[in-house]
């Protein structure tokens, strides 16, 4: 059951009516066993994990809340703390280190291959992992007082809106909200409706229509031509973000029509001047847990190194953010790549000033735009293709050569299918920029009735008719 399913449709529309139907005290029942079924749908031992893990997490925060000695404290802590990480590493990376391992073995003519067994993977384990371990550091660090209601606390680890792929809320933001009562509101829910089809938008007219296309290109690079490679290297951060950024739309809005405000994940990234700040707006929730959590204590632990200091807990904490996003060394290359180029960007800011004063501050800024986009491009290969040979080979290829003709750079599209995506990302991008400067969602419910249901009418056609249906999964949910 994802956003895009008749099932979910189906249990949203349930769980609204009956959240607004019902007395207030039992509208957060409603919500955590509407919770309960779309985590059950998958797989019933999905709901069991994700369960227990909410209710020790609960036990083991009021635990540490409990403890009046430091010492006694710290140990309280640190054991919650080893729980959730070996409970996340024997979940999502057991078979990664059980592979390499075996390979190790092999060298020494031990055959261990036939002792591995594949662990399943949970759905959405990263996330409430993350929110669980992000909640018994501020109890430890008294940012949070222990929650003291166990429904609440199941609630916001199991929210079915931000199960999957989050945005990672914080305790303090979301527990005070599940504290008020909810009444309904035509503005709030309509608002989070349009942001919903906004997402639905998002991935069905440009993330569905790319996505097929690029993963036949990464999936027999040996086959395509080296201008084919390059094209697809392009496009793939795009297919990226209208994928994960329409979720968390459809998230964040589904989460508004229940009267409950999400953090948002996405802040116009491609506008971004360095790999730094582009790590400000991509996947904010995560970004900020991992600099606060991770970089910010790593850091004061080796202040007395210095500078050193700082790109040492920027190359630690970007390769551990690698490592979350899956287990294989592609993802470990992925995350040193971001940290050494942060690292380098904070040690050239006086050069790179230099030079903005030299050329100018709009050429410099296009110029630090385009790179950073081919810097994160470049980047997202081992994001992409987990076979570190098939990357190699994609980057030794990279070139503007085609086999037969330049009809090979639509990347087998249609001529229709080139201008619909290509006009879409255009007008996602002048959203975008638009939506930086007013909320055209708000402003759009203040036009004439006539006017504002025209454009809701169209935006709906244009979904049916150029929308490409048939694949309801996210890129982020393999996370």
């Amino acid at each position: 059951m994802t956003f895009l399913s008749l099932p979910f449709v189906v249990l949203f529309t349930c769980c609204l009516i009956l959240f607004y139907s019902v007395k207030s005290n039992y509208q957060k029942i409603v919500l955590l066993l509407g919770s309960c079924v779309f985590v059950g749908y998958f797989n019933i031992a999905y709901l069991i994990i994700a369960a227990l893990i909410s209710a020790i997490t609960f036990y083991w925060g009021r635990w540490i809340g409990a403890q009046k000695g430091e010492n006694k404290r710290k140990r309280v802590f640190v054991g919650g703390i080893l729980f959730l990480v070996l409970f996340l590493v024997s979940f999502k990376y057991i078979n990664f280190i059980g592979e390499n391992i075996a390979v190790l073995l092999g060298w020494f003519g031990i055959d261990w291959k036939g002792a591995i067994t594949s662990v399943f993977f949970p759905l959405g384990i990263s996330f409430y992992t993350f929110q669980a371990l992000g909640y018994l550091i501020d109890v430890y660090w008294e940012e949070e007082e222990p929650e003291r209601s166990l429904p609440d606390f199941m609630l916001y680890m199991l929210f079915f809106m931000k199960f999957l792929s989050g945005p990672i809320e914080r305790a303090f933001d979301m527990l005070p909200q599940l504290k008020l009562e909810k009444r309904f509101d035509y503005d709030t829910v309509t608002y989070g409706l349009k942001l919903v089809l906004i997402g639905l938008m998002k991935k069905v007219i440009i993330a569905d229509r790319l996505g097929p296309h690029l993963d036949t290109i990464f999936a027999s690079v040996h086959d395509a031509s080296g201008a084919q490679l390059l094209i697809a290297g392009l496009l793939y951060p795009i297919e990226l973000y209208a994928d994960f950024s329409g979720y968390t739309d459809m998230a964040i809005g589904g989460a508004m029509m229940f009267g409950y405000k999400l953090s948002p994940n996405f802040n116009r990234p491609f506008v971004a001047k360095t790999i730094t700040d582009f790590w400000r707006r991509w996947h904010m929730s995560l970004s900020f847990w991992v600099r606060d959590y991770l970089y910010q204590p790593i850091a004061a632990s080796k202040r007395y190194w210095g500078q050193w200091g700082i790109i040492y807990a920027l190359v630690v904490t970007f390769i551990i953010l690698g490592i979350w996003h899956g287990a294989g060394w592609n993802y470990v290359i992925y995350g040193l790549i971001q940290g050494l180029v942060i690292s380098y960007e904070m040690l050239t800011v006086a050069y790179r000033n230099k030079v903005e004063n030299r050329v100018g501050k709009s050429v410099f800024g296009v110029y630090s735009i385009l790179r950073t986009y081919l810097l994160f491009a470049f980047s997202l290969l081992f994001f992409r293709i987990s076979s570190l040979p098939e990357v190699g080979y994609m980057i030794r290829n990279l070139s503007f050569h085609v086999n037969s003709s330049f009809k090979e750079l639509r990347l087998g599209m249609s001529d229709h299918e080139c201008i619909v995506a290509g006009i879409a990302v255009v007008m996602l991008f002048v959203y975008e920029y638009f939506m930086s400067k007013k909320d055209l969602i708000k402003e759009l419910g203040q036009c004439r009735k006539v006017v504002r249901w025209s454009i809701y009418y169209l935006f709906v056609i244009l979904v049916f008719l150029f929308g490409q249906f048939g694949s309801e999964d996210f890129i982020y949910l393999q996370f």
